[in-house]
This record gives C-alpha cells, sequence and structure tokens, in this order.
C-alpha cells in the first residue's frame, strides 16, 4: 500500500477536520422479534472508531491570538503585547481571521533547487535511467554561480521578512486588496503615542525629523508636531538653565522629493523659502534644513552625517510627516547609505502606507534607535477625500512643468473639477498665470460666466478628478475665497495661490489684482510668495487643454450624441410607419 503524507498548515486543518466526527458510535445490530429473548452468549454490540486518529486540535499552540488591536507598533516590548509586529507597516500581526488588519501567511517553504530549470530530454534517449530520477527528483548540472548561491539556500530568505498580507499586495501590486480592512483599525492618537514621549522632560535623547513633501509643502506641513516641540523646546531648555532635568529635543526639518520641483530652482532659493514658511507655520526653533530626494539620492549623506551627530549612542530619532510625505522611503534611503542594516519598510505611493509604529535598530550607531511613524491625516488636504484612482490623477511623480495662460478680467481657470481661478479685477489689462500641478490633471481656461455650464457639464467627465458626477456630489460643497494680491515685475511670477494636496496657481503681473478661488468646503487655501518664479515660454490656449481625459469624454459625450440622435431618427420613422396606413384609409373612404 502506497501511503501518502501532506503537511497541511492548522487553519486549511481544521477547515478539513469541521465536517468529520470524531465522537464514538456503538452500533448495534437489529435483531428480530423472534431473537428478542437469545442467549447472551450473542456477539456484544460494536463500537467503531473513526478511520484517522488525530492528536486533539489546540488552536493557542499554533495560532496567534487575537488581541484588542492597536497602533502603538514596536516601541517597546509592551507596546507590542507580546505579538509580532510586521516590519513592513508596524500593524501588530495575526493568522486567525484574513478580514482583520495584520493578517498573513507563512510562505511554503521551498527547496534549495525548486528554481532549477527541467531537464527536459526525453527519457528514451538516455542511456539508463538515473537514479535521482527513480527517487523522483529532477537535477540538472549547475553553473559555479549558482552553486554559490545554493550553499546557503535559507539566507535569502531570512532577508526578505515576513510581512502581513496588506504589505505584500503593495510592495508586489501597489494597491490593497481589501481597503474596508482598515477601517477595523482605531484613529491613531499622535499625543498620546508620540507626543507625549516627545514631552518628557527625561528619558533618551530626542531627534524629531519632520518630513515635509516639497511640491506640496503648505498641505503637507506637520504644524501641529511643529508647535509641540517648539513648546517643549522653550519648556524644557528654561528648566535645564534652572538646573532641573530637562531632555531637549532637537528639530529637524527634512524637505524631500526635491527631484520633482524644476533643475532650474537654486537651492539658496529653496532653503530661504522652506525657513519662511516653516517659520510661519509655526517651527520657531529649527536646529537644521536639509533638501533631499531619497530616491536620487541627493543630500541623504549630509542628513544621516547630521543625525548621527545629533542623537549620540543612545538617542531616539522620530519621523513624523503627513501621509504620503515620504517617511518611509527616506528611512529606506537612510538603511542604504549608513551600510548597516537595511530597513524592510513598505514603500507605496499609497496614503496612509505605516499603520504603526516601527522601530528600527542597528541602523544607527551604538544604541540609538529610529522610529517610523504613521502618517498624519490632514483633512485640509484635498487627496483626503479622493477615490485611489482619482489620487493616481493628482499625484506628481515627474518633474513638474509649468503652464501659463495669459487671461483677462471675467476669465477663470479650472484645475480639473477641484479648483477654479477667477480673475474679478485688475488694474492692468492682463496677467499670467503659471500652473504647477500633476500633468495628467486636465486644465480648462474660459469665461467666467459660463462657469456654471461647466460645473454641470463638464465636472466629472472632460474635468477630473472627481471621476463620474456621482463623485461631485461627494466631495462637499464648492465655496469662494477671496485673494487681493499685488506685484512688480510681469517677466516673473510673484505671488502664489496653494491649494493643499493638489498644486498652486502662480501670480505675475505688475499693480494688484482681486482674486477669487473656488473649491470644495474644508481645503486649506494659502497665499505665499512665489516658490518658482519662471513660466512657460508657449502659453496655453482658450478650452481644453490636451489630455487623455479630455479626448476619452470627448469620445464617450460624441457616441453619446450620436446613439441619441439614431435613436431619434429610428423613432421617426416608426411614427411614420404608423400613421401611412390610417392615410392609405382616409383616402380611400373620400374617395367613395
Amino acid at each position: 500500500m502506497i501511503v501518502v503524507r501532506r503537511t497541511f498548515s492548522p487553519l486549511k486543518l481544521r477547515k478539513l477536520l469541521q465536517p468529520v466526527s470524531f465522537s464514538t458510535h456503538t452500533y448495534t445490530k437489529p435483531v428480530s422479534n423472534s431473537l428478542s429473548s437469545a442467549s447472551p452468549t450473542q456477539n456484544p454490540p460494536k463500537t467503531l472508531y473513526p478511520l484517522f486518529f488525530f492528536r486533539p486540535f489546540s488552536s493557542e499552540s499554533v495560532k496567534i491570538q487575537v488581541k484588542p488591536i492597536s497602533r502603538d507598533g514596536n516601541y517597546d516590548d509592551s507596546s507590542s503585547q507580546g505579538l509580532p509586529v510586521c516590519p513592513g507597516c508596524g500593524v501588530q500581526m495575526q493568522d486567525s481571521d484574513p478580514k482583520q488588519p495584520g493578517f498573513f501567511v507563512v510562505p511554503t517553504p521551498k527547496t534549495p533547487n525548486y528554481k532549477l530549470r527541467i531537464h527536459k530530454n526525453p527519457v528514451f534517449d538516455e542511456p539508463e535511467i538515473s537514479d535521482s530520477l527513480k527517487k523522483g527528483l529532477l537535477n540538472e548540472t549547475l553553473e559555479p554561480q549558482d552553486v554559490e548561491n545554493l550553499e546557503n539556500p535559507d539566507q535569502k530568505l531570512a532577508e526578505k521578512p515576513l510581512v502581513c498580507a496588506r504589505c505584500h499586495n503593495l510592495r508586489h501590486y501597489g494597491k490593497v486588496k481589501d481597503p474596508s480592512v482598515e477601517n477595523l483599525l482605531p484613529d491613531f492618537d499622535f499625543d498620546h503615542t508620540v507626543g507625549r514621549r516627545l514631552m518628557s522632560i527625561s528619558g533618551a535623547r530626542t531627534v524629531v525629523l519632520m518630513v515635509v513633501d516639497a511640491s506640496d509643502f503648505d498641505g503637507s506641513f506637520p504644524r501641529k508636531v511643529a508647535k509641540l516641540v517648539s513648546k517643549t523646546i522653550d519648556e524644557n531648555s528654561r528648566s535645564w538653565k534652572e538646573g532641573k532635568s530637562g531632555n531637549v529635543p532637537r528639530m529637524v526639518l527634512v524637505v524631500t522629493k526635491i527631484d520633482l520641483l524644476p533643475s532650474s530652482l537654486s537651492p539658496t532659493r529653496l532653503e530661504h523659502f522652506v525657513r519662511t514658511r516653516a517659520r510661519e507655520s509655526g517651527a520657531s526653533k529649527l536646529t537644521s534644513v536639509h533638501l533631499v530626494s531619497a530616491v536620487r539620492n541627493w543630500g541623504v549623506k549630509n542628513l544621516v552625517d547630521d543625525v548621527v551627530e545629533l542623537v549620540g549612542s543612545r538617542g531616539h530619532v522620530w519621523a513624523i510627516g503627513a501621509q504620503n510625505a515620504g517617511k518611509s522611503t527616506l528611512i529606506n534611503a537612510i538603511g542604504k547609505c549608513i551600510g548597516g542594516k537595511v530597513s524592510h519598510l513598505t514603500e507605496a505611493p499609497v496614503p496612509g502606507t505605516t499603520l504603526g509604529i516601527v522601530r528600527v535598530e542597528g541602523m544607527l550607531p551604538g544604541n540609538a534607535k529610529l522610529f517610523d511613524t504613521p502618517g498624519l491625516l490632514h483633512p485640509h488636504q484635498i487627496t483626503t477625500r479622493l477615490t485611489r484612482e482619482e489620487q493616481k490623477l493628482v499625484c506628481i511623480s515627474k518633474e513638474l512643468k509649468p503652464r501659463t495662460y495669459r487671461i483677462k478680467v471675467g476669465h477663470s481657470i479650472h484645475i480639473g473639477g477641484l479648483v477654479r481661478l477667477d480673475i474679478e479685477e485688475l488694474s492692468t489689462d492682463s496677467l499670467y498665470v503659471t500652473v504647477w500641478a500633476s500633468p495628467l490633471l486636465p486644465l480648462h481656461m474660459g469665461r467666467t460666466e459660463s462657469a456654471c455650464t461647466m460645473l454641470e457639464e463638464h465636472f466629472g467627465r472632460q474635468l477630473q478628478p472627481p471621476i463620474g458626477e456621482e463623485q461631485v456630489e461627494k466631495l462637499g460643497k464648492w465655496v469662494r475665497k477671496e485673494f487681493q494680491v499685488s506685484g512688480n515685475c510681469w517677466d516673473t511670477s510673484c505671488v502664489d495661490i496653494a491649494a493643499a494636496g493638489l498644486g498652486w496657481f502662480a501670480i505675475g503681473l505688475r499693480g494688484e489684482a482681486l482674486l477669487a478661488i473656488w473649491t470644495y468646503d474644508g481645503v486649506d487655501i494659502v497665499s505665499r510668495n512665489a516658490l518658482l518664479p519662471q513660466r512657460s515660454h508657449n502659453f496655453e490656449v482658450a478650452g481644453f487643454t490636451v489630455s487623455k481625459i479630455v479626448s476619452t469624454a470627448d469620445r464617450a459625450s460624441n457616441k453619446k450624441r450620436k446613439d441619441e440622435k439614431k435613436r431619434k431618427a429610428s423613432d421617426s420613422i416608426a411614427v411614420a410607419a404608423d400613421a401611412s396606413p390610417a392615410l392609405t384609409v382616409d383616402a380611400a373612404a373620400s374617395s367613395c
């Protein structure tokens, strides 16, 4: 008899054994009435046992018990509650319920030669059947480099950490398979998890890395954290001067994604802009400012040297910033630059990739620790209201290119169906408006008096996002904000009007102008000095810009009009056919 043995995971084994009952059953053969008084020497009842005997299954010995969900991550052993934490996103892991956050599956162990090519020569062409083939093994001559890779097959497996199913999907497919699972997580309480540790007057030295997106500086700047840390610095410095215990944190501003800004922008101008806007937003106690690109490794080495000097051998470094500001990508770049322990944080262009605090040890010298934190939710950013498909259109992934209009009073510019700029009053004949936003977003310039028509007929179609008419209603109420701007130069932009999470209008004029911005209620709109003074050499024309969204919507609109025209034509023919017999009868009656 051939015995087939297969190893099942406990979860699959339990599912297989559910329909099987393992309780004993006593079977008694039916006896006729005539034999009801049979002698006691007849066969006793038979007790039937299950065909297979298994050891009692205990889920506690294999499964990871499900405890209340927390987002404290692995800051210390007590915060993780004894549960493993995903090294990619910081969520507590469990393998009992795929509908709960942190679910993971242990990958099937593979033999060292699982990637080898199969020997495809027919068996009858071989002089004799090898012993390995008789044993069921398919071997092949290996190259020298392959032999070296197979000497320690577990080494590569150890390099790849076990992550949750959500991180696996983000890393390999760039999306979350079931976004509804994240709704089961509690809101990340920054004040409770991180804020109280930053405000502590004792403990390890603290360095705060405030990570800000260069392409959305005002929208992604963590104002609450900047004010909290600045206040803590003032209070603890006062205590330290009085001879009391006082842990004075160091605040380092890291502006990421500078590769998305035009290469013509000088670092000196950018740093001056960053320091000015940071001071106006509440960061009055900056230790240093760094302009980096984690993707292209610009400025990472200088940042690492500064952080190592500030944190010492036992300090803590906290990476804090808005969602999708680039914190995890920055930490991975720091690990590669140092050359020590490389972190395995999940990187994805999806807001809220990190779900809990992730402690990274062994990257900084000594016993210093680096912590990645969940992205702060900024409701004033318009991206927080958009779907994943709409976020892809808004997200800036390449170097920004200017799109410039020469515009007069009574005209408006739309950026998709998200923001509209109206020129209401102007002391000169015209002004220049340069749009800095994702190139995937369609623009439209036309008369302000046609704005209502644009909202009814083109929002959700030619002007996307929002995608679809239903999504237009979900984004909220359309509100107006007024700005009085002035400038003294035609050739360069003087003032920016920025929409959080989207982009900005750069205004170039000589004189004064009254502008109105229309967007959805709650979206933050700010006026600031111009970041990028240059404009495009070629001006855009009135109407829609050339884009895939506009062309697709036009084709759909034309097809709809043609179908409607065909339907009306067929209806008119049918009406004419129905009326022709009646006319014939009337003509015959009149002739009689």
